[in-house]
């Protein structure tokens, strides 16, 4: 029979520490921000999806047209596979898969993943209190699969799709409990402030190294590598990055203490799993808490589908070349650092939840905007992009600083995963609207403009939410100016 843990003191109250400490807490957290957002820019956004698909090809080609070369089977896939309808596929777990929907499959396992194990994550985040551990092993976790991409060559897609998993789950795990420290290291007042800062810092490191990784792959040649090996180098490097620069919030956070929870792993994993489940009984008793999630759900799942279909409406909808995309993406980060940074200052003298309604009126107007853009006009897609990292991180920074404000002391990693999985949960609505758009309408204009009703809905039930009383049944101090 374990024996309890002597009763621990209350949770530290940021408020009740020195202003430097909490600065020094602060600067360490940012850093995480850096180190992390380098395999969302370089890995996810980027390089990825298109190198897997092309192994998966390669894969496929060795399978049925092994007396092709590789070369050739590649640069004409889709003519054999035109001329041989029965062929073309990738083996996944004995189901036949069409190399250009590989990414697609894994992407969608990963979300799913998440949607089952964050909650899980957050709730023993919370239970146990060793947060600055959780998230050390969910970091380099995350990092070592980013860094084993470098082996995802020839037809070796099960491999890239395996590690490219683990990074995803690893990546949202380490998210969920980096963002519960935020009320641990800041007082109401500082929330937005610090929220914003770090969202802009993890912008600009993201992008310096996706800037480094783009000048790699452009001049490959010259460098006397070839096209993959490019590739290979610049998502290991994000791992790298990722592992190297976690090293600064592991030395700079602090665990706080908890009541006294079961000493073993396997008990600890059980009250955890109880904790969850009196987490979301309990949920009910904070209905504007809930109304605020649903309002973030509706908003940030039209925020996630015009980013992640922004390249596509570049291409099929403007016809503008792979190059003018790449650098409209590297502008974003770089604008976006700027953007966060100015949406949290006018937060500071605007209030928060009027910043955030303002910005999705702005991403109403954004979303407009795109039935006017003329096609192959370059210029006026940047000044697309350009307004959208304005809105981008700010609305998201804010977004997390206004949820810290009205979850329950003691539980700030198992609301953060519920956030979390409302993001990742809900991603597939936004997906399926576009979807939905261009079957009827076959414009992806259109598709973008669907998305109003994402950011209209978001606005109404975010206006709904009164942020002082949430704040107060979540027992917290309201701070001036929310």
């Amino acid at each position: 029979m374990p024996t309890p843990a002597p009763p621990a003191d209350p949770p530290v109250d940021p408020t009740a520490e020195s202003p430097a400490a909490r600065r020094r807490e602060q600067r360490g957290w940012y850093v995480y921000d850096w180190a992390n957002s380098a395999f969302y820019t370089t890995v996810i956004s980027v390089f990825l999806g298109p190198y897997l698909i092309a192994v998966a090809r390669t894969a496929a080609c060795a399978q049925d047209f092994p007396q092709i070369a590789a070369a050739t089977c590649a640069d004409g896939f889709d003519r054999l596979t035109v001329q041989n309808p029965g062929l073309g596929y990738v083996d996944v777990l004995g189901m036949d898969i069409r190399p250009a929907a590989f990414f697609g499959l894994i992407t969608t396992v990963a979300v799913l993943g998440q949607i089952l194990i964050l909650p899980i994550v957050g709730a023993l985040a919370d239970h146990i209190g060793r947060k600055k551990e959780m998230l050390g092993v969910f970091a380099y976790a995350g990092a070592l699969a980013a860094m084993g991409l470098y082996f995802v060559e020839g037809d070796r897609y099960l491999l890239g799709g395996v590690l490219f998993i683990l990074a995803n789950l690893a990546y949202g795990s380490s998210i969920v409990v980096y963002d519960s420290f935020l009320p641990q290291i800041s007082t109401p007042q500082e929330r937005d402030h610090v929220s914003s800062r770090g969202w802009a810092i993890g912008y600009l490191g993201g992008g310096l190294l996706l800037a480094l990784n783009l000048v790699l792959y452009l001049n490959y040649e010259a460098l006397g590598l070839t096209q993959g090996e490019s590739v290979r180098i610049s998502m290991m490097s994000a791992g790298l990055w990722w592992a190297t620069f976690t090293i600064v919030p592991l030395l700079r956070l602090r665990n706080r203490p908890v009541p006294a929870h079961e000493r073993t792993t396997r008990a600890a994993v059980g009250g955890s799993f109880r904790q969850l489940g009196r987490t979301l009984k309990g949920l009910r008793q904070y209905p504007l808490t809930l109304l605020f999630l649903v309002a973030y759900l509706v908003y940030n799942d039209g925020i996630q589908t015009v980013i992640g279909n922004s390249s596509a409406f570049a291409s099929e909808a403007l016809k503008l070349k792979p190059e003018v995309q790449i650098s409209a993406i590297l502008m974003v980060q770089f604008v976006a650092f700027f953007g966060a940074l100015l949406l949290g200052s006018l937060a500071r003298r605007f209030g928060t939840k009027r910043t955030v309604l303002a910005s999705l009126v702005l991403w109403t107007v954004i979303v407009v905007m795109a039935l006017f853009v003329r096609e192959g006009d370059a210029l006026q897609f940047y000044l697309m992009a350009f307004a959208i990292a304005i809105v981008l991180g700010g609305s998201q920074a804010l977004s997390r600083s206004l949820f810290s404000q009205v979850i329950p002391k003691g539980k700030e990693a198992e609301y953060f995963s519920l956030l979390q999985i409302s993001d990742k949960g809900s991603a597939f609505i936004g997906a399926l609207t576009v979807t939905i758009a261009l079957q009827l309408t076959n414009s992806y204009r259109i598709a973008i403009l669907s998305m109003i009703v994402f950011f209209v809905l978001g606005f109404v039930l975010l206006a709904l939410v009164n942020l002082p009383k949430a704040i107060r049944a979540a027992g917290n101090e309201v701070p001036e100016g929310i």
